[in-house]
């Protein structure tokens, strides 16, 4: 099983960015389907964007379109997030999770890395 470690996270105000990292080890990165959700206090853990294995197919939720990206470098075992033009509201607990080929859901899961956004 592939072991996922998220780093980047922090304070930032309304209107900036930050980029998430998520350093995996353990198995073979590039057989993993992976993505970021995050869970902000008294909610559900929600998707924010998912990558296909070589990277070239990506999904947003609408919240995060046209801020977010997700991407992957398959050479050096991690996932990223840049996140841009941030909001109060992004404010949460990110996560990195993994699914390997064949797997109806995410099923691997770092330990997660606090983002807040100051208004």
């Amino acid at each position: 099983q592939v072991q996922l470690v998220e780093s980047g996270g922090g304070l930032v105000q309304a209107g900036g960015s930050l980029r998430l990292s998520c350093a995996a080890s353990g198995r073979t990165f590039s057989n993993y389907y992976m993505a970021w959700f995050r869970q902000a206090p008294g909610k559900e853990r929600e998707l924010v964007a998912a990558i296909s294995r070589s990277g070239g197919d990506t999904a947003y939720a609408d919240s995060v379109k046209g801020r977010f990206t997700i991407s992957r470098d398959n050479a050096k075992n991690t996932l990223y997030l840049q996140m841009n033009s941030l909001k109060p509201e992004d404010t949460a607990v990110y996560y990195c999770a993994a699914k390997g080929v064949g797997q109806l859901s995410y099923d691997t899961w770092g330990q997660g890395t606090q983002v807040t956004v100051s208004s």
